[in-house]
């Protein structure tokens, strides 16, 4: 999605609707923190700026990337979110680690959004190196918490658009 040349936060396609009578929950991950805390703060003044209430948005973190599947999970079950942004940043190492932990992630992220029929949006950075999550987290390719959150809106205004036709 992103490219040198890319702001991850500017907005494709159609316009953002209003996200004001929309329910969410945010969980991310507190490894690599001063990554992931600049996604959730991205992904939360979206959320606002697109007119969600802050009494419908809930914020939790988990330990790391791994746990965000679990942490959604418990969102979908014990709040009322209509949609689940799971934050995330795993930075390839010298081991096969990496690929193990991005597997499981977008797997478990895949399987939640089919089990529960809403929306669980992937917001995981899977990067190279350190600089290359800084500048995707507010850097200079914008913030992936900012895409992340607007694609949860998004996806939530295709469902009520197909449940009214």
């Amino acid at each position: 999605m992103s490219s040198k040349l890319k702001n991850l936060s500017q907005v494709e396609g159609t316009k953002v609707p209003s996200a004001k009578k929309m329910k969410f929950a945010v969980v991310y991950a507190e490894w690599n923190s001063e990554v992931t805390n600049a996604l959730r703060d991205g992904a939360v003044k979206s959320l606002l700026k697109h007119g969600a209430d802050k009494k419908n948005i809930s914020v939790h973190a988990v330990p790391g990337s791994f746990e965000l599947t679990m942490g959604a999970q418990y969102m979908a079950e014990h709040t009322k979110a209509d949609a689940i942004i799971c934050l995330g940043c795993v930075i390839q190492g010298e081991t096969r680690h990496f690929d193990f932990i991005c597997d499981a992630v977008a797997n478990g992220v895949t399987q939640l959004n089919i089990k529960y029929n809403k929306p669980f949006i992937f917001g995981v950075l899977t990067t190279d190196n350190q600089k290359q999550a800084v500048d995707r987290a507010g850097g200079k390719h914008g913030n992936k918490g900012d895409e992340a959150a607007v694609t949860a809106i998004k996806m939530l205004h295709l469902k009520e658009i197909l449940k009214s036709n």
